[in-house]
């Protein structure tokens, strides 16, 4: 049975529950399914907002702990670290024990280590508090769940509706910066960061409430083509994933896009300070980017449905090469308008790419574990975020301007956009090398297609 959600955007199956009594062939409504995408909306908003107020806490961190701003950068390098090793348990974690896990997880390691944050008297400390605890909470709360969670009742036009929730991020980036600079000059760093931690806490007794184990089970189709190709033996598996050039393709993609983002995201407002800017004015500007990139992310996310992923992605890319290139002419002219270019340009590609990846992670391993498969690809976002932003802080020790790390950020940004046009696998949404055989063929080892 089809049901058409948001203008036909979802083509879901019956409801199912593990147990016999949990209408396994009920049919889920537009509140139940509308539930789903604003609880991974809400979800991946705490996740990358509070996340993002590093952006605002770097120079009062930094002058505090005294230390430079290469060993202030390395805390975002270790946060995306530590969400890239968490990103694969959290698909795991997801696919195996749940949603309520999964989330549960995540928001106790990031409120425990906000909160612990605002007792550090040493930079190592504040690694292990805000950039580990904070990766792991991360990764557990973002989209590698949503991804797994949306897959499960969606089967179509899932580019759109990953959008949705990709969309968060930019919701948690307008709320939680500004929000904090205004704690930060109201109570000081160290309560801003108990304040954010224990409010991310006191979202927990809330998973006990909401139907988490219903999301969880998926739609009567998904479970049917689950049970399908696992007995056909045609189930993608993470190991499976890794022996395919789609995958490493994808991965590359990620990677360069990360290091591309995260070279100018997490130092934008110390940037803009030092160009003369009023630290609030700065912080307003990383918090607009974030409104900014709700529209372009639900605008990629449709156009990506409409008109074809591959156009949509190269614009979206050129669009992010001009937006830093706005904000890499600051430095010679430090003026609204340069900065306006910035927000409209980078702030409305950020996080863009992010549901054209779902969607083929999606359509390419097809009856797979999506969160886990998605989870290992979510590595590259860790790594190449945590590559990027350590660069442009140790760029800027050296340089003492982040010119040479934002045209580093160009160049990332051109090869991400380089990559999908010349990976096959991609432009034709399907693997080349190692994919599963079919139930027509023989065995369950993977063969050449």
């Amino acid at each position: 049975m089809r049901v058409a959600f948001g203008n036909g955007v979802g083509n879901v199956a019956g409801m199912t529950a593990s147990r016999p009594h949990d209408a396994t062939t009920a049919q889920p409504t537009r509140v139940f399914l509308g539930a789903l995408i604003a609880l991974t909306f809400a979800m991946n908003s705490i996740g990358r907002g509070v996340s993002e107020t590093f952006a605002v806490f770097l120079l009062p961190v930094e002058k505090a702990l005294g230390v430079d701003r290469a060993a202030i950068s390395a805390v975002y390098s270790v946060y995306m670290l530590g969400y890239a090793v968490a990103a694969p348990f959290a698909g795991q974690l997801i696919d195996r024990l749940g949603a309520r896990a999964c989330y549960g997880v995540g928001l106790a390691s990031l409120g425990l280590g906000y909160v612990a944050a605002g007792s550090v008297t040493s930079i190592w400390q504040y690694y292990f508090c805000v950039g580990l605890l904070g990766g792991i909470g991360a990764a557990a709360v973002g989209m590698v769940a949503a991804s797994s969670l949306l897959s499960r009742w969606f089967t179509r036009r899932i580019m759109s509706i990953s959008s949705l929730p990709y969309a968060a991020v930019g919701a948690g980036m307008l709320l939680f910066p500004p929000a904090t600079q205004l704690l930060i000059d109201a109570y000081g760093w160290r309560s801003a960061h108990r304040i954010l931690g224990f409010a991310t806490l006191a979202v927990i007794p809330v998973l006990f409430v909401l139907p988490l184990a219903k999301f969880t089970a998926g739609s009567l189709e998904w479970r049917n083509a689950r049970a399908a190709a696992a007995s056909a033996g045609t189930a993608w598996t993470p190991r499976m994933a890794l022996k395919t050039g789609a995958f490493w393709a994808l991965f590359l993609a990620y990677f360069m896009t990360s290091v591309a983002a995260y070279s100018v995201l997490p130092h934008s407002v110390a940037y803009l300070v030092e160009r003369g800017f009023d630290p609030l004015v700065a912080a307003s500007a990383f918090g607009i980017t974030g409104v900014m990139s709700v529209f372009g992310i639900i605008m990629i996310g449709w156009m990506s449905d409409r008109f074809g992923w591959l156009p949509t992605v190269t614009g979206s890319y050129l669009t992010t090469i001009g937006g830093i290139v706005a904000l890499l002419l600051v430095t010679v002219w430090p003026v609204m308008t340069l900065v306006y270019l910035f927000v409209l340009g980078f702030g409305l590609m950020q996080g863009a790419r992010g549901p054209i990846l779902v969607g083929l992670v999606a359509r390419i391993f097809t009856a797979g574990s999506v969160g886990t498969i998605f989870g290992v690809l979510s590595m590259a976002l860790g790594t190449g975020a945590a590559f990027g932003s350590f660069l442009s802080g140790v760029l800027h020790q050296w340089t003492g301007n982040y010119v040479i790390a934002f045209i580093v950020a160009i160049m990332a940004s051109a090869t991400g956009m380089a990559t999908f046009w010349l990976a096959p696998s991609l432009r034709q949404e399907r693997v080349i090398l190692g994919a599963p055989k079919t139930p027509s063929h023989s065995g369950n080892s993977p063969s050449q297609s």
